[in-house]
């Protein structure tokens, strides 16, 4: 599922920066959106 960020976050060892798009799970990428800390990216790149 891909989330936009809200925050800056380390993910697995990955730097997740506020702003960019990425690709996670759907369990965590529920969790996030539910915390305010990504929210869901609708446009498919």
């Amino acid at each position: 599922m891909k989330v936009k960020m809200n925050v800056q976050t380390a993910y697995h060892g990955e730097l997740l920066r506020a702003g960019k798009v990425y690709d996670v799970d759907e369990e965590t990428a529920k969790r996030w959106i539910a915390s305010k800390l990504a929210i869901e990216e609708e446009n498919e790149t």
